[in-house]
């Protein structure tokens, strides 16, 4: 499975009472990666759209990951994403087995990479890049970053942090592999808009 393209970020605020046909939106125009981002402790309701979102990438060849929830993850038999408050890749490598997908947040550093490449990590995710509104704190990445990491990480990057498309091509002609969006997608007034935004996002690949 290649990792390379639209990266798709759920917020559970900005899709409340419309995650699957925003999802589904979204797969129609090509996403390659779907990450569940759900903060709440509701675990009944997160397992239920967690499977079904499942549902929707298989029927899309999609790969779905569920952010820092390595349990619910191997529930699914899915991958899962872990930030760097959620320890070690490693326990999460020997639960959910060797062809899981695994990514990690490196925020803008390339000592956090490199040691997420040596547990085991499917992906490594730097940013932000741009101001976000899920996270405004965030330490700060740039372009020169990627293009050390892509000189040095043999795996594949993607980025996050207020990308759009306004500002997403130079991050792809610098290295990116996946274009991790949350807001730039699905902030859109209609599914219809989520799908002309996916398929511009992947555009962006193609060149």
């Amino acid at each position: 499975m290649t990792l390379r393209g639209l990266y798709a970020i759920t917020d559970s605020q900005l899709l409340a009472g419309r995650l699957l046909p925003y999802v589904e939106a979204a797969l129609d125009g090509g996403v390659r990666l779907l990450q569940y981002r759900d903060k709440s402790d509701d675990t009944a309701r997160r397992l239920r759209e967690a499977e079904a979102l499942q549902g929707l990438c298989e029927r899309y060849g999609s790969t779905l990951v569920i952010n820092d929830d390595a349990e619910l993850a191997a529930r699914l038999g899915v991958g899962v994403h872990l930030g760097q408050t959620d320890g070690p890749l490693t326990p999460a490598r020997a639960l959910l087995g060797s062809q899981a997908v695994i990514g990690s947040t490196c925020h803008a550093s390339l000592e956090l990479a490199a040691q997420a490449a040596r547990e085991g990590a499917s992906y490594v995710a730097f940013g932000r890049f741009f101001n976000s509104l899920t996270k405004p704190g965030a330490p700060a990445a740039n372009l020169e970053l990627l293009s050390q990491a892509r000189a040095q990480i043999r795996l594949p990057i993607a980025v996050i942090g207020g990308v759009t498309l306004d500002n997403a091509a130079p991050l792809v002609a610098h290295g990116a592999d996946l274009l991790a969006v949350i807001h730039g997608l699905f902030g859109a007034d209609s599914s219809a808009e989520v799908t002309r935004r996916a398929r511009a996002f992947n555009a962006l690949f193609a060149s």
